[in-house]
């Protein structure tokens, strides 16, 4: 819903870098810090699932890398191969229709495969890709990117369902939001350190190496989550081809690839909820290119400046999620949803606004990426949570396939809105305001799906 995961060649389906030993020196002091807030301030946190915890220190070695190169993206095709802003957006849609088509399949998958082994899978496919990217970066081939970009977010389809059916097949309902916004920090500490450390290093060393860097600390993530995470109870239990005591709820496999569609087409509300992932997907896809490329291009912000403010947004998630989540607590996740797409309709206005003013770039920047962020928080509960609350339990993968599918539809579709909307419109107020248009039909959709979700799934 509003967590972009790799649609469109921008972060978090990617992850890479060389030295993995490095890379724990660097990121391992924050993520301490950030883990031992958690644990002083919230019981249900020390209770999580040893493997979960593991997990959230695999998202932080994953997005270290990852975000070292893809949210500068966009600018290599600007600075580097010079293209337009509409041009750009409408290569990062053909990039994303690929990985769009394959999402459900990947749930699919996850149901009959298993968890570990889909998403060890994917994320392998990821850093072979990545490395794809980085070698094409050195030899100045475009296409070569593109298609590396392409596949590494097929890899990102395929093992993003099976990651959220992981962490569901691990926790209760009451436990879920919890766990999940655990991995959540976790990403977001590697995305912090990452994209600070990449702005830095693009301007010394170039985008060739810097994706260069991001492909070693990839496989060192999937070395890390191959040793140390064990099977969900779910592969567990198909793996013996019966049903674990200890895991009550998985009552049967799932039926046929037919089955699994009808069930899915027999869900309205499910599906309503998919289209308003739609309409926030298109909101929140314009901060992995829009926003960097207003920025850097229009605003003229050095890149350096730009990392940090990107790495802001990470702070924010690192020590604000949490307290979110509390604070959330016995409310609807469709509420959530709802808040937090208005601060992000917020965050555009005050872009655009502040923008007019004389001087105002940093502060227009830094505003925006606050208030986004804060948005971003609480959308970042029912998108993490919701699709795993409402599945029968043979549908866990499927439904969250399907779920990531729609979101990826408006997050994908947001770069080519983007770039024309700042190809053809001079007035920086006048293109925020058109960005955020899709905040009307979000926030009538998620009230709509609101009051038909049964409470129990639909609570925090």
């Amino acid at each position: 819903m509003f967590a972009s995961r790799f649609r469109i060649v921008t972060l978090d389906g990617l992850t890479g870098g060389a030295g993995v030993r490095g890379a724990h020196i660097l990121w391992a002091p924050a993520f301490v810090l950030s883990l031992s807030t958690i644990n002083d301030t919230s019981d249900a946190a020390s209770r999580l699932n040893r493997n979960v915890r593991l997990l959230g220190v695999a998202a932080a070695v994953r997005l270290l890398g990852a975000a070292m190169v893809y949210p500068f993206l966009s600018l290599y095709l600007k600075n580097v191969v010079d293209l337009g802003y509409a041009e750009i957006g409408a290569l990062l849609v053909l990039v994303a229709v690929l990985p769009l088509a394959v999402s459900p399949f990947g749930g699919l998958i996850t149901d009959r495969a298993g968890r570990r082994r889909v998403f060890l899978a994917g994320l392998s496919g990821e850093a072979t890709s990545v490395f794809l990217v980085a070698v094409s970066m050195r030899y100045e081939l475009v296409a070569g990117v593109l298609f590396g970009g392409t596949m590494a977010g097929v890899a990102g389809s395929i093992a993003q369902p099976a990651i959220q059916a992981y962490v569901a097949d691990m926790t209760d309902v009451k436990e879920r939001t919890m766990a999940y916004t655990w991995v959540r920090i976790g990403f977001n500490v590697g995305f912090t350190l990452g994209v600070a450390a990449g702005g830095v290093l693009i301007g010394f060393v170039g985008y060739p190496d810097t994706a260069l860097v991001t492909t070693g600390i990839l496989v060192g993530g999937v070395v890390f989550i191959l040793v140390m995470l064990d099977p969900s109870p779910y592969d567990a239990a198909r793996s013996k081809g019966s049903v674990l005591a200890e895991a009550p709820r998985l009552a049967s496999r799932p039926g046929s690839l037919r089955a699994s569609l009808r069930i899915l087409a027999a869900d309205r509300t499910f599906l309503v909820l998919c289209f308003a992932s739609i309409f926030s997907g298109l909101l929140y896809g314009n901060w992995g290119t829009t926003f960097i490329l207003y920025s850097n291009t229009i605003l003229l912000v050095p890149t350096g400046i730009l990392g940090l403010a990107l790495a802001l947004n990470g702070v924010i998630v690192i020590f604000g999620q949490m307290p979110t989540t509390r604070m959330m607590t016995g409310r609807k996740h469709t509420y959530s949803a709802v808040l937090a797409v208005v601060l992000m309709g917020a965050s555009f206005v005050a872009l655009g606004g502040i923008s007019l003013v004389a001087g105002g770039a940093l502060v227009a920047v830094f505003t925006f990426v606050v208030l986004l962020t804060v948005g971003e928080n609480l959308g970042a509960i029912p998108s993490m949570t919701l699709a795993s609350n409402v599945a029968p339990a043979t549908e866990v993968g499927n439904y969250n396939g399907v779920f990531g599918m729609f979101n990826g539809i408006g997050s994908s579709i947001s770069p080519l809105l983007g770039g024309l909307v700042l190809a053809y419109v001079a007035n920086p107020l006048a293109e925020w305001l058109i960005l955020a248009i899709p905040c009307i039909p979000a926030i009538l959709l998620f009230q709509w799906a609101g009051r038909r979700i049964p409470l129990a799934a639909n609570t925090v």
